[in-house]
């Protein structure tokens, strides 16, 4: 609501159609509601009507008042003791002129273009908007003094003068940072309403780049920046952001060339910049960062209007970042809290997974204890399957960083150009499909341990980054140039020979060296036999609890033949053995036939590579399906189902490999 006093200069008729109706019973005038174009008042006794007359005379749904091309007119909607323009009856649509009175029973409604120059009674009264809807009153029912679908606000309609058209601006710019999600998209909405108005041609938002150290203008980053026309953001002076800062005031300056003190560090020169306007981003008694405003036009040059318009969005954006490092750290803490919660959930199992009494698996918990309470790099060793992540969990879980995250990565299942952005994240639009900012494993287990699993496979240019990150230098993320520094211990993996990689120059030695701090060997499963009883005792019961079975145990002849197998998929490969065994077995106990083993290591044409069988992978995978069929009588649908594949998948390969069920 506004008041008439502050609406008395208003245009002809045939300009701009802004009227008001004022309503009163003769003797007090009372009310004064807005008509505007585009818009239907409706004038009855009921409360949906958007000027609502309290007069047992007046029907429900009275009469209407519109706009058509340049005049206002009024119809009567079929009520029952009709409409009156001055005292004479209404028929059809009349055109209202200045100054006449809408007779409805006792009720008067003055037409007028300018309400307080006619009655200046009126100057004190309250202008109500069009879309004002009155309730019928008495005791039991509220009185409805406005209803609005939106906020006038929110259109360039209500925007007559600068104030109102800088609180309008103010009021669309607040609802679209609420929408924003990032300092970038905060900034930019806010340069997009300081370019569109004020007098500024070139503008900036910078943030402080780093919360640790001192706010100046050199730790000052630029997030976004916006330009009218062909020139681009030059940072302003530093003397002229240090007085912004320490003051803690916007500041407006002037014929900036001509101030060695405001120009002998930065090139404004170069832009022609004629007046700047510089801001600070407060919160609290916190300095965010600033926004520079720049005028290259002598002809229109910022002004204290200016100052004070980039103030008001200046706190806006500040309240707006705000809410986002807020909402930033809720979600880290619900983050932290899930990963809390898998954490122990980890440590518990872990704790019943270092199963094995045997003296090598001794040594290996003895060294967890020594080396998982110091800070160092760790190298664990061993073949694949031995159960390498599982330890460095443990020492993980023993040490100081227990409650931070721990993270995992496998540095061989990625191209490079994917390894370096799991690793060190990656900016929105770095490269095709970055849609979004993503963080890097490094920055999510900030605090905590990253365990890198295959950590020779990672290519050279990886390795260099890698290696900086060990070294405690900063890194960036892919596509961006903010310097990002963490707190992380690093647990690495491999079952390469990495001194043979470091000779033939396929591993750098620095990076080796900086790995190789501790190290830990896990011995293969088949020079700690006297584990296998054990450790398929306890797949056994844990895969009960998920599989029932009225399984028992393992017959004598199952668990010899357990003890005679070499295991060269280690642990992995005897815990898929047992699962394979409960599913396959019909009786009390695990027998023989139930094992499903195919041993690799006996094939014909092993050479000098380690040991590793030359078979290709068809000729293992036909000798697999055979094994699964012949264990399930060639039963195909419980064979596919053994093999995790479908049965037209199993008829499909039986036919590529020439297989036949053999006869009996």
């Amino acid at each position: 609501m506004t008041h008439v006093g502050e609406h008395r200069t208003k245009p002809t008729p045939h300009g701009v159609s802004i009227a008001y109706l004022i309503l009163g019973d003769g003797a007090y005038w009372h009310e004064i509601h807005e008509l505007r174009p585009g818009q239907v008042t409706t004038i009855g006794r009921a409360p949906t009507n958007r000027i609502v007359v309290r007069d047992e005379i007046c029907s429900r749904h009275h009469c209407e008042i519109f706009h058509t091309n340049t005049a206002w007119y009024v119809r009567d909607l079929g009520s029952r003791n009709g409409t009156r323009i001055d005292g004479v009856p209404v028929t059809g649509d009349w055109e209202l002129e200045e100054g006449q009175t809408i007779q409805i029973g006792n009720t008067r409604l003055y037409f007028t273009y300018d309400a307080g120059r006619v009655y200046p009674q009126l100057a004190n009264a309250e202008v109500l908007d069009g879309g004002t809807a009155t309730a019928e009153g008495g005791a039991d029912q509220p009185e409805i003094i406005q209803r609005r679908r939106r906020a006038r606000y929110a259109s360039d309609e209500v925007a007559r003068d600068r104030t109102s058209r800088e609180l309008a601006s103010l009021y669309r710019m607040a609802l679209s940072m609420g929408d924003a999600r990032t300092p970038e998209q905060v900034a930019d909405i806010a340069l997009q309403t300081l370019i569109a108005g004020t007098a500024a041609d070139i503008g900036a938002v910078l943030l402080h780049n780093d919360p640790t150290a001192p706010i100046a203008p050199d730790n000052l980053r630029i997030v976004a920046y916006r330009s009218s026309g062909d020139s681009e953001y030059q940072r302003v002076s530093a003397s002229l952001s240090e007085i912004c800062l320490k003051s803690r005031e916007a500041v407006l300056a002037r014929d900036i060339s001509s101030d060695s003190r405001l120009s002998e560090r930065d090139s404004l020169g170069e832009i022609l910049a004629k007046s700047v306007i510089c801001a600070p981003l407060r919160r609290g008694s916190q300095v965010l960062g600033l926004i520079h405003l720049y005028s290259t036009n002598l002809d229109n040059p910022l002004d204290q209007n200016d100052l004070d318009y980039t103030l008001a969005v200046a706190d806006h954006v500040a309240i707006a970042l705000d809410s986002l490092q807020e909402r930033e750290s809720l979600a880290r803490g619900l983050q932290q809290a899930r990963d809390e919660n898998r954490t122990l959930r980890s440590q518990l199992q872990i704790e019943t997974d270092l199963v094995g009494s045997s003296p090598a698996m001794q040594e290996v918990r003895r060294q967890i204890s020594l080396i998982a309470p110091t800070d160092s790099t760790v190298l664990v060793r061993g073949e694949s399957g031995v159960g390498k992540e599982l330890v460095s969990r443990s020492i993980h879980f023993n040490s100081s960083r227990r409650n931070g995250p721990f993270v995992c990565m496998n540095c061989a299942a990625l191209s490079e150009t994917l390894l370096e952005s799991e690793l060190f994240g990656h900016e929105k639009g770095a490269f095709t499909g970055a849609t979004n900012r993503k963080l890097g494993k490094f920055e999510q287990a900030d605090g905590g341990t990253i365990f890198l699993d295959e950590v020779g496979e990672m290519s050279p240019a990886i390795q260099s980054k890698f290696l900086r990150v060990l070294e405690g230098h900063p890194f960036e993320r892919v596509g961006g140039n903010t310097p990002i520094k963490v707190d992380v211990r690093v647990v690495a993996a491999t079952n390469r020979d990495l001194e043979q990689a470091v000779k033939e120059k396929k591993f750098r030695a620095d990076l080796y060296f900086r790995l190789n701090v501790v190290s830990i060997h896990i011995p293969p499963l088949r020079e700690r036999k006297e584990d296998i009883p054990e450790l398929a005792e306890h797949f056994l019961q844990r895969l009960l609890q998920r599989i029932p079975r009225p399984i028992q145990g393992f017959a004598p002849e199952a668990m010899q033949k357990l003890l005679d197998y070499p295991w060269p998929g280690n642990v992995r490969e005897l815990q898929n053995a047992i699962e394979r065994a409960v599913i396959l077995c019909r009786d009390s106990l695990i027998r023989p036939q139930d094992l499903v083993l195919v041993d690799v290591s006996s094939a014909e044409g092993t050479g000098d590579d380690g040991g590793v069988p030359r078979i290709t992978i068809e000729e293992l995978e036909r000798r697999h399906i055979l094994a699964i069929l012949d264990a399930t009588g060639w039963h195909k649908s419980r064979a596919a189902r053994i093999l995790g594949i479908e049965r037209s998948t199993l008829d499909r390969k039986l036919k590529r490999y020439g297989v036949t069920r053999p006869r009996r």
